[in-house]
């Protein structure tokens, strides 16, 4: 009878560890849409736009209200990608050093098949520079795999990103037509990718190619059906090509659920920066415009969904402030890596329902590197949900003036208290005059969008 009880005690151990979420590799699938700011999700607020994929993300695991990007695709990119600011790791728009660690290294490392697919744009120094030897590929940042628009030299202009696109997979370019369209063929990368490592831990980062302009025709545009329109560039279009987002986020998470590992897979959607300021939106009956490229609140607030259905018991809505170096953060955790490398915030803890430490102020340092054609609009500041100062001392509360107009000249106590801590936090990033160490300052080229 005590051999028994023995047996069935081990066994109901062995299950309980094998279900126990600190056992478990969880697969991450990060989805990082281009150019959409907070206001276009349905969700979120958004008359303009249907998202029903998203929304259901959101009334099944945790909507983010305060989630910032960097003003602008490469900084973002940079920034999320190895978990440090900008002025560590930028150095020309379009453009990602050799040298650098990032999350795809981070799960490669620790035993993850990893892939990026959609979008990669880094490697503009070295067009510029002709230096095509030494130009990164994804396989330098921990990639196992990619199917990416935007990577190789020369560019074809001919092969946009949409209709009739240049992709290449594993170092093939594909042959296409008028009749391919970009974002399906790297989603049905992903796909893919998603069935033959449904056994293994994975890691997919995917920068998508949708949002961004040219605002085009999607293949469920009635215009499709016209060969000699698909490339057309239009406002009118970029809520099919809204839609057409959502569609292909639903096809993934469809993939999961096939698979029998959507519970144990953490999927996350961001934006990258605002919208495009030729869009304007309406959101909650007001109408806003994108600002892209700006450090105001609809240049950087994006949205921001995760799922997690075997750790995010109930679904909520977080205020919390998110800034992109805290994803790199997070998976540090979620891999229990002792030496980290980010600079961010973990937010694993609020995923799980355990108490959380969470950020009480971001930083931001942005240069473009891009030109005269972006705006260097206020470049380092420091803010709250609700404050925001910047280094050259304008103070605003963007949440009741997110256009920035009324620099706060008279404070109240608590307003003085706020400015003091950011003040302190703004001490932390160092200024630009005396940041000569990157090849920004020794010459400024102007690389490709």
């Amino acid at each position: 009878m005590k051999f028994i009880f023995t047996y069935i005690f081990l066994i109901f151990f062995l299950f309980s560890c094998k279900k126990s979420p600190d056992n478990i590799k969880p697969n991450v699938i990060l989805i990082m849409a281009d150019d959409i700011g907070y206001e276009c999700i349905g969700v979120n607020g958004s008359n303009s736009y249907s998202t029903p994929i998203l929304d259901s993300m959101a009334s099944k695991g945790i909507r983010f209200t305060n989630a910032f990007s960097q003003p602008l695709c490469t900084p973002s990119r940079l920034k999320i990608m190895t978990g440090r600011p900008n002025y560590e790791n930028y150095e020309y728009f379009g453009y990602l050093g050799s040298d650098k660690r990032t999350f795809g290294n981070l799960f490669k490392d620790n035993g993850y098949k990893t892939a990026v697919v959609g979008k990669w744009q880094l490697n503009g120094l070295s067009y510029k520079l002709k230096d095509y030897k030494n130009m990164s590929r994804p396989i330098d940042f921990g990639f196992d795999e990619y199917s990416l628009w935007q990577l190789s030299h020369p560019r074809d202009e001919k092969k946009e990103r949409f209709a009739n696109p240049k992709i290449e997979q594993n170092g093939k370019v594909l042959k296409t037509d008028i009749s391919d369209y970009g974002p399906d063929i790297v989603s049905e990368y992903a796909i893919d990718f998603i069935k033959r490592n449904k056994n293994n831990p994975f890691f997919i980062y995917y920068p998508m190619i949708l949002v961004h302009d040219p605002f085009s025709p999607t293949p469920d545009s009635e215009i499709w059906s016209d060969e000699s329109k698909r490339k057309m560039n239009n406002e009118i279009y970029y809520s099919d090509m809204i839609s057409y987002m959502d569609k292909i986020i639903g096809n993934i998470i469809k993939e999961l659920k096939k698979n029998s590992i959507l519970e144990n897979t953490l999927l996350i959607f961001i934006g990258d920066n605002g919208s495009h300021s030729r869009i304007v939106s309406l959101h909650n009956g007001k109408e806003i415009r994108g600002a892209k490229g700006n450090t105001t609140k609809h240049g950087t607030h994006v949205p921001m969904f995760v799922n997690w259905d075997s750790q995010i018991n109930k679904s909520f809505v977080s205020d919390h402030l998110i800034g992109f170096e805290d994803f790199y953060s997070t998976f540090e955790d979620i891999l229990k890596v002792e030496k980290k490398e980010s600079s961010g915030i973990s937010f694993l803890n609020l995923l799980r329902g355990k108490k959380y430490k969470k950020r009480e102020i971001l930083n931001s340092y942005y240069d473009s590197r891009w030109g005269t054609r972006v705006h260097k609009l206020r470049s380092v500041y420091s803010q709250t949900t609700e404050y925001k100062l910047y280094k050259n001392g304008k103070f605003f509360n963007i949440k009741n003036d997110p256009l920035e107009i009324n620099d706060i000249q008279i404070l109240t106590k608590n307003q003085n208290i706020i400015k003091s801590r950011l003040k302190k936090e703004l001490q932390k990033i160092p200024d630009l005059e005396e940041n000569s160490k990157h090849l920004w300052e020794k010459q400024r080229i102007n690389t490709f969008q």
